[in-house]
């Protein structure tokens, strides 16, 4: 029995996918990245801040002052580390928040680091730690 018109064309249009498909994955594999060098794969920042892949001018040493250059962070410069503020929060579970003065900054406290019975609204100076959680308030005292 013969095929209809139908089927032929569905037939027809299989085939072309089939082969869109087939050349689609041909051209991903010319066009791979994979296998490419270092070389190939580096970027350079120009004195505009564009990206281009052609290294800058090599420049002396002498331009440089190897001594002043800094590794790492910006060092942190000493503070008085007695802060004072005001507890905002304290639960009946022995925790609470106290907002710093200066940075308004809620730094967390328990009530095993309070020297003295303290309670919301308290104005309190107190020294602050690392914990493993941030930074947490100890030696937390009363202010009269």
């Amino acid at each position: 029995m013969a095929d209809s018109f139908s089927k032929k064309e569905n037939f027809k249009k299989k085939l072309q996918k089939q082969k869109e498909k087939a050349m689609r994955r041909e051209e991903r594999k010319e066009s791979n990245d994979k296998g490419k060098g270092l070389d190939d794969m580096i970027m350079y920042v120009d004195a505009n801040g564009q990206f281009t892949s052609t290294p800058p001018d090599k420049r002396n040493e002498e331009d440089f002052d190897l001594d002043n250059i800094q590794l790492g962070a910006a060092p942190i410069e000493a503070e008085d580390p007695i802060k004072s503020g005001i507890v905002t929060f304290f639960s009946e579970k022995g925790y609470g928040f106290i907002t710093e003065d200066k940075s308004k900054e809620n730094i967390f406290f328990h009530s095993n680091n309070c020297e003295e019975m303290i309670k919301k609204g308290n104005k309190v100076s107190f020294e602050v730690e690392k914990s493993p959680k941030g930074l947490s308030a100890i030696n937390i005292k009363l202010v009269k």
